[in-house]
């Protein structure tokens, strides 16, 4: 399967990893705005929460792998203090929390790199065997029953089922529908694989 790499993914993105034996990252393509490259959402204490990863300033025509990541600001150390406010009170985030803070602080030059690096984080740490390439051109078509990469979009109208789970504020807010794999991870811990293995997605 084909798919972009993202900041910490949005459920359903790894609902299809989980599902398949092999991806391949899209590592070829130009830059798009409005898309899960650039953000991610969590569950705070108001309900759905932006963590956005600032750039500096991008275009269509420049190659995703040469977007530079906007290190001026502290975002890395405000998205650490998001989670840790969000999920501190969660059966496992603990036991992610080191981890995950030496991720964001490593610092990353570039966009692609930290998406990359967080997609390793949750395959290490689901954990899912899955054989993992990158693309070395782009094409633009894919056959239909592969090709994920519109799971990038952050502004998609599609909407998918998922089944619910425990979430830290669902009590008083209700359950939150495709957050970040984060939400699943720090609530299920070494459950969050069989979650994901036994969602009914019909993707067309």
């Amino acid at each position: 399967m084909l798919v972009y790499p993202t900041y910490f993914s949005p459920i359903i993105h790894f609902t299809a990893l989980a599902n398949s034996s092999s991806v391949t990252f899209e590592v070829e393509d130009n830059y798009q705005k409005q898309t899960y490259r650039t953000r991610c959402y969590i569950y705070g204490a108001n309900g759905r929460q932006l963590l956005n990863v600032p750039i500096l300033q991008a275009n269509s025509k420049q190659r995703t792998k040469d977007v530079l990541l906007d290190n001026s600001t502290s975002w890395q150390q405000q998205h650490i203090k998001s989670m840790a406010s969000a999920y501190k009170s969660s059966p496992f985030y603990e036991f992610y929390e080191d981890e995950l803070i030496d991720l964001l602080l490593k610092k990353h030059k570039y966009l692609l790199d930290l998406n990359l690096d967080c997609q390793q984080f949750i395959f290490d740490n689901l954990p899912l065997d899955i054989q993992t390439n990158k693309s070395i051109e782009f094409h633009k078509d894919y056959p239909a029953e592969a090709d994920f990469r519109f799971l990038v979009d952050a502004k998609s109208n599609r909407s998918y089922k998922l089944n619910e789970y425990t979430q830290v504020f669902s009590d008083k807010r209700g359950f939150i529908m495709n957050l970040s794999i984060l939400d699943l991870l720090f609530m299920e811990g070494p459950n969050a694989i069989n979650y994901l293995e036994n969602q009914n997605i019909e993707w067309i």
